[in-house]
């Protein structure tokens, strides 16, 4: 699956963190079996905040609906459960805006390819799914931020890996991805060039196949999204765990049209839910621990009422 939105490009990495059964009979770990929400998740109680409601865009506040593109599967930010139900915590932080700006959501599975033409033409409001906001996209889009990923390597608890000195190290990852492209491939020729060994490179068609060749100790690391990490070791039962510091944070944000006044009503929605701690509360059940945001940020600066 190729990358939608690399950090310095056009594509996002499509990971999924989500074992098939027989892996799940062989691991017993890394797995959310499709079933449904993260032990402890809760449905939060979102009240409307009245001077945010009056800021959402006519057309949208007479619906009194507000309509997301997403693109599946992405665990943990939006994947089906077992119901074919869409959840995730893009989903989750996108209900809640939505509830503080006293709208209803709709949810739209889309591939990717389109979710951006969708916003301009009008069918969705915004996209959520894990779009990476640059330079390139801010110059047809406006977006509102809400998370910093970058790359985040996970190894076995207890046998730690240095991302920067893997030579001659197993590391798995997914396919087409930044963690692949980006990452493994330059450094592996790095180490070759420095006249030590490659580092070898275990490819997969998704997450679940790198996380699980990392918890069966085929791999000695695996390199991958930030919340695909967080999300992969919240379900492994503690047999692995983070390694080394995330590197190439990038936002993710949800892109409007530009100068539309959704972007300033989401901002502040998105602001609110900070303040209040339920942004936190959100991420905290799906294992998101890193990249979390202070402050809403339109294109990658402090929203300013």
């Amino acid at each position: 699956m190729l990358f939608h939105f690399p950090r310095t490009g056009s594509t996002r990495s499509r990971l999924a963190v989500t074992l098939t059964a027989s892996a799940l009979a062989l691991t017993a770990c890394v797995t959310n079996e499709e079933t449904g929400h993260p032990d402890g998740w809760e449905e939060l109680d979102i009240a409307t905040v009245p001077e945010i409601a009056a800021m959402v865009p006519p057309a949208i506040a007479a619906d009194g609906t507000i309509t997301i593109g997403t693109n599946v599967p992405y665990a943990p930010a939006e994947f089906k459960d077992s119901a074919g139900v869409i959840i995730g915590f893009d989903i989750d932080l996108a209900r809640a805006v939505a509830q503080v700006m006293g709208l209803e959501l709709e949810v739209a599975d889309q591939d990717f390819s389109l979710i951006l033409p969708s916003v301009s033409a009008g069918t969705v409001d915004f996209g959520a799914s894990s779009f990476t906001d640059n330079e390139e996209r801010r110059q047809s889009y406006d977006f509102v931020d809400y998370l910093y990923a970058g790359i985040q390597w996970s190894a076995q608890t207890g046998d730690p890996v240095d991302p920067d000195n893997a030579c001659g190290l197993t590391v798995s990852v997914q396919r087409n991805t930044v963690s692949e492209t980006d990452d493994i491939n330059p450094k592996s020729e790095a180490c070759v060039e420095a006249g030590m060994e490659p580092i070898t490179k275990l490819a997969y068609d998704s997450a679940d196949g790198a996380a699980t060749a990392l918890v069966l100790g085929r791999a000695d690391a695996m390199s991958s999204d930030s919340p695909v990490a967080d999300f992969a070791v919240a379900r492994a039962d503690g047999k692995i765990e983070t390694t080394g510091d995330l590197f190439d944070a990038a936002p993710f944000g949800w892109p409007v049209p530009k100068q539309s006044s959704l972007g300033p009503a989401l901002a502040a929605a998105l602001q609110h839910l900070v303040e209040t701690g339920d942004y936190e509360r959100i991420l905290g059940f799906w294992g998101i621990e890193h990249g979390l945001i202070e402050t809403a940020q339109i294109n990658g600066e402090p929203y300013r009422p």
